[in-house]
């Protein structure tokens, strides 16, 4: 997720153009963006800060997915348990989202669909979006870290939370040792999940919400989506194979392999399929027949730093 923009204009305020509706929504991305900009420039240790609790939350709320549906797989529990633990677990798991989103936090899936909008409309090079990306992975992965060595020294993930997160880190490192179609099986999976992460900032960011209700319920239902139909999450992953590892479970090439291709997955699903695509829809074309060169909030031919 992404850092709300600092603009005092709200996509709430914003009026909407009934012929390019998604303009409010790559307006306000474009704002957030300008934010990033600041903040990995002149602030960077600060920006790491607000990457680094976007990695805690994660790492917090995937530890509790793992931990409900441990509870519900329980030797004796009714057959339809193991399904219930995994609906309860997958919307737990999503307000992680909406404490990224409402604490200002960064999250890498988000931003990459936020780094594109900008490199299409000129406002940000590819290097500078890199080095966003960089920076923020780098501080969800701290987080990530932060929580997997809590976790070492408590007991939190004994017994049955840890079996399913071994089974959990098995099953996505075993994409890559059924050859080139589990390479494929884990790379779509990787693109679903973030393109449900950034349809639901899509929605946020819309122009059209202004009940925060309703942006939680979408922001959870979206990564119910993934987490339950078992989409793979860059950062998510990143977090689970680090709480394993210091458990002494995984194969640590493998991980960083698997990761590698979700992260290409999670650039396509978010950055290209979301940010690159509604870009593109929402580009008002220069008008021939009347020579308007005009630029409006959103169009392309904005300022590249």
């Amino acid at each position: 997720m992404n850092a709300q923009p600092s603009s005092p204009t709200t996509p709430s305020t914003r009026s909407v153009d009934p012929l390019f509706p998604g303009r409010t929504f790559v307006s306000t991305v474009l704002d957030a963006l300008d934010s990033k900009k600041t903040m990995t420039g002149e602030l960077t240790s600060k920006y790491l800060q607000r990457a680094i609790m976007a990695g805690l939350f994660v790492g917090i709320f995937f530890t509790t997915y793992f931990a409900i549906v441990a509870a519900f797989s329980t030797a004796g529990t009714p057959a339809w348990a193991p399904a219930a633990g995994r609906v309860l677990g997958a919307v737990t798991f999503g307000w992680a989202l909406v404490l990224i989103f409402y604490t200002n936090s960064e999250l890498l899936t988000s931003n990459m669909m936020i780094v594109s909008i900008g490199a299409y409309h000129h406002r940000i090079g590819w290097a500078r979006s890199l080095r966003i990306l960089a920076l923020c992975f780098a501080g969800n992965l701290i987080g990530g870290l932060v929580v997997a060595a809590l976790l070492r020294c408590s007991t939190v993930t004994d017994g049955m939370v840890l079996e399913q997160m071994v089974a959990a880190v098995q099953l996505k490192t075993g994409y890559l040792q059924a050859g080139a179609a589990g390479v494929a099986d884990l790379f779509v999976r990787a693109i679903l999940c973030n393109f449900c992460i950034n349809v639901g900032m899509l929605m946020v960011y819309n122009g059209k919400l202004t009940n925060d209700f309703t942006k939680c319920v979408i922001m959870v239902t979206v990564v119910f989506v993934f987490a339950f139909l078992g989409f793979e999450h860059s950062v998510a992953d990143s977090v689970l194979f680090l709480i394993a590892g210091l458990h002494g479970v995984g194969d640590p090439m493998l991980e960083v392999a698997a990761v590698g291709v979700i992260l290409l997955g999670n650039f396509v699903g978010g950055g290209v399929l979301i940010g690159l695509n509604f870009a593109v829809m929402n580009a008002e074309p220069h008008r021939a027949d009347t020579g308007d060169q005009e630029e409006r909030p959103g169009s392309r031919g904005d300022r590249m730093d």
